[in-house]
């Protein structure tokens, strides 16, 4: 019996950060700080807590101070950093990190979200099914789902679709940047981007996936979910972080001089 795609993580630290200005003219977003860590070091941990190993960072001009903040990662981590020199869509952004993660099973991570909930079980399965598992995403509810990609829920109260930061939410169920695919990721990747140009989102894959049965959303709004791409939710962030609600563990613990 052929052994499972290895899990892999894409950690997906494009884009400008025009949120934050002036602060991301001089730094990345990810290196701004949340109490005693760096925002990067809370998704990691993440990633991390996944017991997965093997993480790709895609980030813009300034992924060398990030490659200086992570270097080689933890013992046992291999760590690709990868350069996005213009932002031209998270399609592209993905297809950079192909090299690193092609036949794999994924963890992908937009780097704005920090949340206290993880993958669980949904982890190990996806690193030991023998078939392959399909998706899992993330939901909780909003106050403000026309920012978000949001839940389509049909008379069962099952998941049947997702639209796209709509107007007129049908749900106020919005789906989190943080996803578990199995190893059909890439070919869904090439046939949306072919077929929707600039248009694609990553809600694409995803619809492709719950029409083929096999996605799962998990409900967490029992836990902290955060879109730190504002100072306001780096304020926020940072709150929690100080009453340990938010942990940056296991990260590397790096001397002054290194």
């Amino acid at each position: 019996m052929a052994s499972p795609p290895p899990l892999k993580a894409i950690l997906v630290a494009g884009g400008l950060g025009t949120r934050l200005l002036p602060f991301t003219r001089y730094t990345h977003k990810t290196l701004l700080p949340l109490h005693r860590h760096p925002v990067l070091d809370y998704a990691l941990a993440f990633i991390r807590r996944a017991g997965i190993s093997d993480i790709t960072i895609i980030a813009n001009q300034f992924i060398g101070q990030i490659a200086k903040h992570v270097g080689t990662g933890l013992d046992g981590e291999n760590i690709h950093y990868v350069i996005e020199d213009i932002p031209k869509g998270v399609g592209n952004a993905l297809q950079l990190a192909r090299p690193h993660t092609i036949d794999c099973r994924l963890l992908i991570y937009f780097s704005d979200n920090i949340t206290t909930a993880d993958f669980g079980d949904d982890a190990v399965r996806f690193a030991n099914s023998v078939e392959a598992p399909g998706c899992v995403l993330l939901g909780r509810k909003v106050p403000d789902p026309t920012r978000f990609g949001v839940a389509v829920m049909d008379e069962n109260e099952g998941l049947s679709g997702i639209v796209e930061k709509p107007s007129a939410p049908p749900t106020n169920i919005a789906i989190g940047g943080i996803y578990l695919y199995d190893e059909n990721f890439w070919d869904m990747l090439d046939k949306f981007m072919l077929q929707c140009g600039d248009e694609f989102t990553i809600s694409d894959i995803n619809n492709q996936y719950i029409a083929d049965g096999k996605a799962v959303l998990r409900h967490i709004d029992d836990s902290e979910w955060l879109d730190c791409g504002t100072p306001d939710a780096l304020l926020e962030a940072a709150q929690l972080a100080a009453k340990g609600i938010l942990s940056p563990e296991p990260y590397h613990h790096r001397s002054v001089n290194s």
